[in-house]
């Protein structure tokens, strides 16, 4: 069954860090472009990373651009999101997402509006 399932949200203080984790079980991750996407209360949700295996690569939104790190490992089917430096804006819920696109996979023009997979989200809290 296929599934996506994020761990590692939680509260932190401004300027704290976080490691967000997406457990893509019953995905071939050489297959798809990973991304993650995030949700404030009131706000759409916005895409805010993407990468893929084949291309070494990461687009980012100039919000997390610099303090934000999207990364795949293969041997763990596992797409992590580094979140550092973090502000009470960073604060929603977390998307992970998987994009079939191509092959070969890729970030395409207009990832951030959506990608076919999504999971259930985990929760990021900032206290100022």
């Amino acid at each position: 069954q296929r599934q996506l399932v994020e761990s590692g949200g939680g509260l932190v203080h401004a300027g704290g860090s976080l490691r967000l984790s997406c457990l893509a079980s019953g995905f071939d991750l050489w297959a798809f472009a990973g991304g993650w996407f995030r949700q404030a209360p009131g706000q759409e949700r916005e895409g805010i990373a993407c990468t893929t295996l084949r291309e070494g690569r990461a687009d980012y939104a100039d919000s997390v651009k610099g303090r934000f790190t999207i990364s795949i490992d293969e041997a763990k089917n596992t797409i992590y999101l580094e979140v550092t430096n973090l502000t009470p804006e960073d604060a929603g819920t977390y998307f992970c997402a998987l994009d079939n696109v191509g092959p070969p996979p890729t970030c395409r023009h207009g990832w951030r509006r959506g990608m076919d997979y999504l999971g259930q989200g985990t929760q990021v809290t900032v206290s100022s």
